[in-house]
């Protein structure tokens, strides 16, 4: 039931939500989707589906993620109590060194080369996931995406579109990229078959190794192993001068001494409670916990002040999100205990500067004995108020680019993962491999005293975030793409599902609005302290009382922010659901 008062949902969705009671996947891509559905169809469980559809969107959108990159995880078997965090977001590299930056003329970390990378985690912590919790092996796990990368897939018109942007920079700078991306010399046409065989034979070598051992397990970790040696060509590779987006041309540092130990891990999810139901996220090496401090602050609020469709409610979403932003620039970073931001106390102290005029203040929050960090307050060009799909300059310079993947199956288990990095634009493509390094340390600051400086040995603080959630036996995974904002765009649909009544598709297909009023995560790392951006469908009225209330709305096309998709299961029911996004026009829900 929807609250009273509060804005009801619309009649119309985009797409059904899907119900049944055998398996659901929802992923950015319909061909990830449907091969996680498959994987259930034959008997897997839904961390093998994950994991299967993970391989594949390396394949499908490459210039959203890539075998070079990262990812964070929240997964729960359907027998434990409390969900756990797939933690595969390598560290900075031992030559990483705030140091070593600066000596080579920069000020921040560059958005685009070699030297941004951070030691590749997202291929560990997908086998890592296999190993403890699927039942498959690494051969049939990866044969989905053996198919794609050796029999090719149509390009999407985003990824091609991506391509054009960059090809310059491809023929100039980086040519083993214009040997893999530009056919011919030219950008690829949407729906063009690509193949990369130099990928398919990746993961032919990891599917060989994984055969080796007598136990499952020591069978994976062979796989994990050969990974990290396979991870030696881009150390050779990268050590040569090339070009980066501050437009200079350096050599990246990742050595193999630095590959010895894999990467990925588990680790315990922060949580707070939200009318009744408790959300949990990743630590503070993620943005996750200014969500769970945005909902600790909104909770006792009048339901009408929590409608994203109101001007009071948007205002009020704004307001918020830019206080706890503000708290993670402040605050998070690898290894930083942020246990005092979902205080009571705290919550309660930024409820009171929620004004009703746009602030135009970077404003952290004051906690005891403990001194906020401030980051340059950078307004140069201003922060782009981007859709989450690639804005990409010709240095290479990418911000928000990710994916996501959601199952859930037959026997309660459920799992949400944003992949993300290693862009087919973040560095040239290493040869042998068939993809590149991602380029996460760009969000580490070249300021020593920074929660999130670069240290070597130390993780970014990066925004992926999947997000889950409990109702007594009721769980709900989801997640989306689009960097800083990922987290703004699961605000609304959280606060329209639990406390609006909204079903998962209705809120993913609700008009949505963020903040730009907080530092970017990506290079150049800048900050526009009123700026808001808003889907038109949220409707005159309510744009122009967010302006006369002093903020900068851009209005953007009513269906471009955000790429949300869900999954969840009624524990007293056994039903299962799916919802996924129809903006980019390539999410997909399937299930039965």
């Amino acid at each position: 039931m929807t609250t009273t008062g509060y804005t009801p949902p619309s009649a119309f969705t985009t797409r059904p939500q899907l119900t049944g009671t055998f398996g659901m996947a929802a992923s950015t891509h319909a061909t990830a989707t449907a091969v996680a559905q498959a994987v259930l169809e034959r008997g897997g469980n839904a961390f093998d589906a994950a994991c299967a559809g993970g391989f594949v969107l390396h394949i499908v959108e490459p210039h959203l993620n890539g075998p070079g990159g990262d990812l964070v995880g929240l997964f729960q078997p359907a027998d434990n109590a409390t969900p756990t965090v797939l933690m595969g977001q390598g560290a900075a590299p031992a030559g990483a060194t705030v140091a070593h930056l600066v000596q080579q003329g920069l000020d921040l970390v560059p958005g685009a080369g070699g030297l941004a990378a951070a030691i590749p985690a997202a291929v560990d912590a997908w086998l890592l996931l296999l190993r403890d919790h699927g039942t498959w092996s690494v051969a049939d796990v990866v044969s989905y995406a053996i198919g794609y990368a050796e029999e090719g897939h149509p390009f999407l018109p985003s990824a091609a579109a991506t391509i054009d942007r960059v090809a310059d920079l491809f023929r100039d700078h980086w040519p083993s990229s214009a040997h893999l991306w530009l056919a011919n010399g030219e950008p690829p046409r949407p729906g063009e078959l690509h193949r990369n065989p130099a990928y398919g034979a990746v993961l032919r070598r990891l599917a060989a190794a994984g055969t080796s051992g007598h136990e499952r397990r020591e069978r994976i970790d062979a796989a994990r192993a050969e990974w990290r040696r396979l991870l030696a060509d881009a150390c050779d590779f990268l050590a040569s001068p090339h070009r980066h987006s501050s437009g200079t041309d350096h050599a990246a540092v990742l050595a193999p001494a630095d590959l010895v130990d894999p990467p990925a891990r588990y680790e315990a999810p922060l949580s707070v409670t939200f009318r009744g139901r408790t959300v949990f996220k990743a630590d503070a090496w993620s943005q996750g916990p200014a969500l769970l401090e945005a909902l600790h602050v909104l909770e006792p609020l009048p339901d009408e002040r929590l409608d994203p469709s109101t001007e009071v409610g948007a205002h009020t979403l704004i307001e918020v999100l830019k206080l706890v932003l503000a708290d993670r620039d402040a605050y998070f970073g690898d290894g930083a205990d942020v246990a005092a931001l979902l205080t009571d106390a705290v919550a309660a102290a930024r409820r009171a500067e929620i004004g009703g005029h746009a602030s135009a203040q970077w404003r952290p929050a004051t906690l005891p004995g403990a001194r906020p960090w401030h980051p340059p307050l950078r307004r140069e060009g201003g922060a782009a108020v981007g859709t989450g799909e690639p804005t990409v300059a010709r240095t290479g310079d990418t911000r928000g680019d990710t994916c996501h993947i959601d199952v859930v199956d037959r026997w309660g288990n459920i799992v949400s993962v944003t992949p993300s990095g290693g862009w087919l634009q973040s560095s040239p493509t290493i040869p042998s491999l068939g993809f590149c390094l991602g380029t996460r340390l760009q969000m580490c600051w070249l300021d020593e005293s920074s929660p999130a400086a670069l240290r070597p040995g130390h993780r970014p603080r990066t925004t992926l975030s999947p997000t889950l959630v409990h109702d007594g036996d009721t769980r709900i995974a989801l997640g989306t793409p689009g960097g800083d904002q990922q987290d703004q765009w699961q605000l609304p649909m959280l606060l329209r599902m639990l406390v609006g009544g909204y079903t998962a598709q209705q809120a993913i297909d609700a008009p949505t609005l963020h903040t730009s009023a907080m530092v970017d995560s990506f290079w150049p790392r800048t900050w526009d302290p009123t700026g808001v951006a808003a889907e038109g469908r949220l409707g005159e009225d309510v744009l122009a009382g967010l302006a006369r209330r002093g903020h900068h709305v851009t209005p953007v096309g009513d269906w471009s922010l955000g790429r949300l998709s869900a999954v969840g299961r009624d524990g007293g029911t056994g039903i299962l659901w799916a919802a996924a996004n129809p903006r980019g026009m390539q999410g997909y829900a399937a299930g039965r």
